[in-house]
């Protein structure tokens, strides 16, 4: 279900920013915080521009449990993520390929 209500956000005639929101909060549990949305336009962008080794900077999302701000971090601690593990990991494919790739 995922797969193809994301193809179907990429299609629908919104604004990127909207349609990516709606595919990390409602394709994904936990849903993916919304200040990842810009991140993951990076992470697009990288890959249109052939670059998926790109390092996209990480967003803090409000403060944390002692009160200082929360820095979303990868898996490995870093504060910067791949543009491809970001595409991997939000499942941005639908955005990454050409309209005519997913239309069979």
């Amino acid at each position: 279900m995922g797969a193809l209500q994301a193809q179907e956000f990429a299609a629908m005639d919104v604004d990127l920013e909207t349609a990516l929101a709606w595919h990390l909060k409602g394709n994904h549990y936990p849903p993916i915080p919304s200040v990842m949305v810009q991140p993951c336009i990076q992470a697009i962008d990288a890959y249109w521009e052939d670059d998926l080794n790109r390092l996209i900077p990480l967003p803090i999302d409000g403060v944390g449990r002692d009160g200082e701000p929360f820095q979303i971090r990868w898996r490995d601690g870093n504060d910067h993520a791949p543009a491809w593990a970001l595409i991997e990991h939000a499942h941005l494919q639908a955005w990454c390929q050409e309209d005519d790739e997913w239309e069979e």
